[in-house]
């Protein structure tokens, strides 16, 4: 089975992307969504959570506190290399799970800090999304409600969008201007025919 990362810096559009694969019948792994519930379920990581962010890593139910771990790393990049450590590894490691049991003839995991992360070693191919940066943070600050201040930060924790796509072997282009249903497809045409 060939194995497809999809990355693309904040905004850029790889939810999206990754979406239109899955209703072309790809099976797309979400890396932030499995990361909260990796936080949420992996006892070995709600230790180490707790250990360092102390009790309120976790509300009363017992639910990942999202709004403090968030406020702890906000603007601190210790506590955040911190949390990534916690959290990455787990989250490769269920990703990598989650590939073992796919049975199509590709899969893809989508994941803003793939290179970040290292986790695009075990990869096969790598998609990047690119889209302007000034449309990026226009998309974050609807998207989440935040200021453009607050895009631009979340924006300096990732690598630069230049050098993210030059680390790609593909990249679909999401400008508003450029279809990507087509690009999507035509990728999906190419990865089909590397099946031998």
């Amino acid at each position: 089975m060939i194995k497809i990362g999809l990355t693309g810096g904040i905004g850029s559009g790889k939810s999206t992307v990754a979406r239109i694969f899955e209703v072309l019948g790809v099976p797309v792994y979400y890396a932030d969504d499995a990361a909260k519930r990796v936080m949420n379920e992996n006892a070995e990581v709600r230790q180490n959570l707790i250990k360092h962010f102390g009790n309120e890593s976790y509300t009363a139910e017992g639910l990942l506190n999202r709004a403090y771990i968030s406020s702890q790393v906000f603007g601190n990049p210790e506590k955040l290399a911190l949390l990534n450590s916690i959290s990455h590894p787990a989250t490769i490691a269920d990703s990598e799970q989650w590939m073992a049991r796919q049975t199509t003839p590709f899969a893809i995991k989508e994941a803003a800090l793939l290179f970040e992360s290292g986790s695009a070693g075990s990869l096969d191919y790598i998609i990047g999304v690119y889209s302007p940066t000034p449309l990026r943070i226009l998309r974050t600050m609807h998207r989440d409600n935040i200021s453009r201040e607050d895009v631009l930060q979340r924006m300096k924790r990732q690598i630069s969008e230049t050098v993210k796509m030059k680390l790609c072997d593909f990249v679909v282009v999401n400008d508003e201007q450029e279809l990507l249903i087509p690009q999507v497809v035509g990728l999906r045409e190419k990865f089909e025919g590397l099946i031998v």
